[in-house]
């Protein structure tokens, strides 16, 4: 944080401020992506983040016996405390219900109806506790002829219309690479939550917010619904790596010796730039090429002209030259080069610890930073049910007999 400081060339004058969420108290009922990374946020943001799970861990810990798949639970978990409760025994809804009368904000993201049929339905939890905030993370929405289909980030991608627009033209639709929609709909998410917050402080009252994962991926399709909409409405194709709405040139992935390079032009002084690196000025005047919309009409032949002359270079020499002379551009990098980035590992968004079930790990801090406010350890993800006896009786009140009987109970 003193290095974001310095770089801005500001100096903390005094004690730093406590982070912006410092006192809020989240009830997270997330599960696989969507919501635990709206709460993961939340925990790195300073919010206290208490992770209800039932009593078998949540579906997330199941990949575990994957390879590694237990990574990205470890990824969207840290700095939680974890708690078990089965909320399909009285005992186990009642504790919840404590819970929630000590919280800011209750966050779910079941299918659309199940926390009703377990009777923690917004109707119930705000007679506990009016000034909750009640978030509600859904593949479609809780209502609407869409509502009751079974929403995966594969099925969202193949509804939203991203795996239409995702791939070559002579070939099938792809999915894209990451879990675009989980992640989508878990950052709206996070922003729905603090919207209600500040609303919040302004009235005093707490608030139902609902974010659909479809709804939250449609705005990412611009360039290629501005493509439907400049075709008169039909169908585009699917660009490969050019650009979705085919509105720029050059926009492509070029190869090199031993690798491929990204590079766009966004203006003409790109277009200028690259031309001079190549030694191509010749083309300044080259009628199908003069002007954005005679590069787009002319696309193959500009591609295969800059593709010819990427392949005399290695990647990290192109790119080396394309960032001299302030040509958008960047590597394809491999994930083992994402992993072990200099820049996100200085910077302290990315993170090398020991996890306690990983072994030597890299893990994401969070992308958001505040400049003045407290640092923020990682604390790593925990196992099922660790903070129970420390959340139930140490905060919550429960005495060791009680605990026990609701043990005994299946409540947890």
């Amino acid at each position: 944080m003193q290095d974001f400081m310095t770089a801005q060339g500001l100096t903390p004058e005094g004690a730093l401020m406590k982070r912006p969420l410092d006192g809020v108290l989240v009830v997270d009922l997330g599960q696989i992506y969507n919501g635990p990374y709206a709460t993961f946020l939340m925990a790195m943001a300073g919010a206290r983040v208490i992770k209800v799970e039932p009593p078998g861990g949540e579906k997330m810990r199941r990949r575990g016996s994957v390879g590694g798949a237990m990574l990205p639970f470890a990824m969207l978990n840290s700095n939680k405390e974890f708690v078990t409760l089965n909320l399909k025994s009285p005992e186990g809804v009642e504790l919840l219900k404590k819970l929630v009368s000590q919280a800011d904000v209750l966050l779910e993201n079941f299918a659309p109806g199940a926390m009703q049929k377990l009777g923690l339905g917004y109707d119930v939890v705000r007679q506990i506790n009016p000034r909750l905030v009640y978030a509600s993370g859904t593949g479609y929405g809780s209502f609407g002829p869409k509502r009751d289909l079974l929403a995966m980030d594969l099925t969202i991608q193949a509804m939203s219309g991203v795996m239409a627009s995702t791939g070559f033209p002579d070939r099938p639709p792809v999915k894209a690479g990451p879990a675009l929609c989980d992640f989508f709909g878990g950052i709206h998410l996070y922003g729905a939550v603090m919207t209600a917050l500040f609303r919040r402080e302004r009235t005093g009252e707490g608030s139902l917010v609902e974010v659909s994962m479809l709804e939250s991926v449609y705005p990412a399709l611009s360039s290629t619904l501005g493509l439907y909409h400049g075709s008169g409405g039909q169908n585009p194709p699917r660009t490969g790596n050019r650009h979705g709405g085919m509105a720029e040139a050059p926009y492509n992935v070029y190869t090199c010796s031993d690798g491929f390079v990204a590079l766009l032009c966004v203006s003409d002084k790109h277009w200028e730039s690259l031309l001079d690196a190549m030694g191509r000025n010749d083309l300044l005047t080259d009628p199908r090429f003069i002007g954005l919309q005679a590069r787009v009409d002319h696309i193959d032949e500009l591609d295969r002209i800059i593709d010819t002359w990427t392949r005399q270079f290695s990647r990290d020499d192109l790119f080396a030259l394309l960032s001299s002379q302030r040509i958008p551009a960047a590597p394809v990098r491999e994930i083992d080069e994402v992993v072990n980035d200099t820049h996100m590992h200085e910077r302290g968004t990315l993170k090398r610890i020991d996890h306690p079930d990983l072994g030597n790990v890299v893990l994401p801090t969070g992308p958001m930073m505040f400049p003045g406010s407290e640092g923020m350890e990682l604390i790593p993800s925990k196992g099922v049910g660790a903070d129970n006896q420390s959340v139930f009786s140490d905060w919550l009140g429960v005495t060791e007999e009680e605990f026990e009987k609701l043990k005994v109970a299946g409540a947890f």
